[in-house]
């Protein structure tokens, strides 16, 4: 399903370099679009852009790509990336993850982050629009390929970080740097999003957890 344009947005991510009008005509010519060959990362669902535009100043060697079904929201996080002066590792686009194997080849992406996703929690039905669903891992590994990949998941609703666990460890991913409270943990380098700022005010746990599918996990 390709993403309907709104367009007072479309006016607004016109011409603009940050923003790809059309990911599908690159298909295996992400390098080229970036110009180098670094890794590739993805953040399903990057809202305002704060995470993915301080994650590409930080990592200068790695590129980004935020993926939005919403225009409007796309438009935050290119506001964002302005206002943070981001470098030319970071790209942006609006499409349905589902769709990521008419975008990208096999192997092309090395790490995907889901941050905050909705949990689809009031209807057990729901349970498959999950992207930590099974259906959404199998897609991954396809993505992923011989050499594997990562998927980092953070989330304020236990019930989606246990569902996730779950179906991870039942995949047979190795699962690495899981925490019940993050903002409490010894983990270090976290970069929050705009949603986690707030969950983090109100004193409420971050889960997070790591997993590696067909890849050693590094420490």
């Amino acid at each position: 399903m390709r993403i309907r344009k709104k367009p007072w947005a479309e006016k607004e991510l016109a011409s603009n370099k940050t923003i790809i009008d059309n990911p599908r005509q690159f298909k295996g010519k992400w390098k080229e679009v970036f110009g180098n060959d670094n890794p590739i990362h993805i953040e399903i669902g990057c809202g305002k852009g704060n995470f993915i535009s301080e994650m590409s100043k930080l990592h200068p060697d790695i590129n980004y790509i935020g993926i939005e079904r919403e225009e409007q929201i796309i438009v935050s996080a290119l506001k964002k990336s302005r206002e943070l002066e981001v470098g030319n590792n970071v790209k942006f686009f609006c499409e349905d993850v589902a769709n990521c194997l008419e975008i990208f080849d096999t192997g092309e992406v090395t790490r995907i982050y889901t941050n905050f996703a909705d949990p689809w929690h009031r209807r057990r039905k729901w349970a498959k629009r999950r992207l930590t669903h099974k259906n959404f891992l199998n897609l991954y590994e396809t993505l992923f390929g011989e050499k594997g990949g990562e998927l980092f998941m953070k989330t304020d609703n236990k019930i989606l970080f246990e569902f996730s666990l779950n179906e991870i460890a039942d995949k047979g991913w190795r699962l690495h740097n899981i925490s019940l409270d993050l903002h409490n943990s010894d983990y270090e380098g976290n970069v929050m999003t705009e949603y986690e700022k707030k969950f983090s005010e109100k004193g409420m746990p971050i889960y997070r957890l790591e997993g590696y599918y067909n890849k050693k996990v590094e420490d």
